[in-house]
C-alpha cells in the first residue's frame, strides 16, 4: 500500500479506506491514503510507537522517547536509547476541527516513576486503555517492564503488573474478557482474566515461541485467535484463544522486522501489516473478518 515509509508502526484502519501509523524513525502521526499517498498528521518528536482511537475520537499515541537506528543490508533496526532521548510518555492527538494536529503529553509517570518505553496500548469499552511500557536498553543495563490501566482525562494510571521482560503488543479478546501481552525477547504471550477495568486476576502463558522468535505487536481477529507479529522469523504468527500455533504467514519480501498487524473491522477481510525495516505497508485478505476495536473512525 505504501513504501519508503520511516519505520512504521502502530496501525490503525480508518473507514474511509486510509491507515494511520506511527513512522519511528521519523517521529510522526501519519496517514496512508487507499491510492498510497502519506500525509504527515502531527509532529511528536521522541519515538512514537503504539496508536489507537480513544472514546473521544483523538488518537492516543505510545512515544517511547527514541532509539538509535542503523542499516543492514536495505532493513532498518532500531537499537538502544539514544542520546536525544526525550523521556516516555503517552499522547493524545487531536484530530479534526482548527486545531487538528494538535499534540499533549498525557501521562509521563506513574506514581512519580518515569514512564521509560512505552509501546502499545489498547482501548476497553469503558474508554479506559491498557498500555505496556517495554522500557530502555542502554550498553550495560535495561529497564524492566510494566503493564499499564489509565483514563483520557489524565487522572488515573495505575501501574497493573510489574515486572515483565520487554512487553510488547497487547489486546483483548473479542468479548473484552481477556488481555494478552507479548514479551518480546522471551517469545511468550501471557494471558489473563479480566475482572474489571484496570483489575487482573493470575497471568497464564497462552505460548511460548521456541528458537529465537522475537515477539512484537499484536491484534485479535473475529474468530478470538491471537496474531501476533514475530520477530527475527518475520512472520504473522496466529495463535488460537487455547494458545495453539495455527499459522505463521510470510510477507512478500522478507523482512525480519515484521511489527505490526491491524484489521479494516468486523464485516471486512482485509488486514494490514508493518514491514518496518523496509518502510513498507501491505494490505491482505485475512482467513477470516476482523474485529471491531472499542473505538473506531
Amino acid at each position: 500500500m505504501a513504501r519508503g515509509l520511516e519505520f512504521p508502526e502502530g496501525p490503525i484502519a480508518l473507514s474511509d479506506g486510509s491507515v494511520l501509523l506511527v513512522e519511528i524513525r521519523r517521529g510522526t502521526l501519519s496517514r496512508v491514503t487507499p491510492d498510497g499517498e502519506v500525509i504527515v498528521v502531527a509532529d511528536l518528536g521522541g519515538g512514537p510507537n503504539g496508536a489507537a482511537i480513544g472514546p473521544d475520537g483523538a488518537v492516543y499515541v505510545c512515544n517511547n522517547g527514541g532509539f538509535e537506528w542503523t542499516e543492514h543490508d536495505g532493513i532498518t533496526l532500531p537499537g538502544q536509547q539514544p542520546e536525544s532521548y526525550t523521556g516516555g510518555r503517552i499522547q493524545r492527538v487531536v484530530l479534526d476541527g482548527p486545531v487538528a494536529g494538535t499534540v499533549t503529553d498525557l501521562y509521563t509517570t506513574c506514581d512519580s516513576r518515569p514512564l521509560r518505553g512505552p509501546n502499545d496500548l489498547v482501548f476497553d469499552r469503558q474508554g479506559g486503555f491498557w498500555f505496556t511500557d517495554h522500557g530502555k536498553s542502554r550498553p550495560r543495563e535495561r529497564d524492566t517492564g510494566a503493564l499499564y490501566y489509565a483514563t483520557v482525562d489524565g487522572g488515573r494510571i495505575t501501574e497493573v503488573v510489574h515486572p515483565l521482560t520487554e512487553p510488547n503488543g497487547v489486546g483483548l479478546s473479542p468479548d473484552g474478557s481477556r488481555l494478552y501481552v507479548a514479551e518480546t525477547i522471551t517469545g511468550r504471550i501471557w494471558s489473563w482474566q479480566v475482572t474489571g477495568p484496570g483489575h487482573l486476576a493470575d497471568p497464564v502463558l497462552l505460548h511460548g515461541f521456541g528458537g529465537y522468535q522475537l515477539l512484537d505487536s499484536l491484534a485479535v481477529d473475529a474468530e478470538g485467535n491471537v496474531c501476533v507479529a514475530t520477530l527475527v522469523t518475520g512472520v504473522i504468527s496466529v495463535l488460537s484463544p487455547d494458545g495453539t500455533l495455527l499459522v505463521q504467514v510470510p510477507l512478500p519480501e522478507a523482512d525480519p522486522m515484521v511489527t505490526n498487524i491491524c484489521f479494516a473491522g468486523a464485516g471486512s477481510r482485509t488486514a494490514y501489516v508493518t514491514s518496518s525495516g523496509r518502510g513498507v505497508l501491505y494490505e491482505t485478505e485475512w482467513h477470516c473478518d476482523g474485529l471491531d476495536l472499542a473505538f473506531t473512525r
